[in-house]
């Protein structure tokens, strides 16, 4: 707080008076209230089961999507026609023992 507002009764020292007036009745407030005696095991506990919820479902998402690309995956490598060559069936090059002129 500041010295320039001391003693003053304008309508500079409403804020000033509210502020205080809303601090005091906010410290009885907070002084009245007392919190459950388990209350920090009652949050962890509620915390920590999130959490394991939070895991499994993003466990079982990965699980899924990963399933997905395996199906479709295979799903295209068995689509192809029975007629086509495979994958390695081609004519085998040789591969280059030495660059030419080297």
């Amino acid at each position: 707080m500041s010295s320039d507002n001391a003693g003053a009764t304008g309508p500079a020292s409403a804020p000033v008076q509210t502020e205080e007036r809303l601090r005091e009745a906010m410290a009885a407030l907070a002084g009245h209230v007392h919190p459950a005696p388990d209350a920090y095991r009652t949050a962890r506990g509620e915390w920590r089961r999130r959490e394991r919820r939070r895991r499994l479902v993003l466990g079982a998402l990965i699980a899924v999507v990963f399933a997905l690309a395996t199906l479709a995956g295979l799903w295209v490598l068995n689509s192809a026609p029975a007629t086509s060559p495979g994958v390695f069936d081609g004519e085998r090059m040789p591969a280059p023992s030495a660059p030419p002129g080297g």
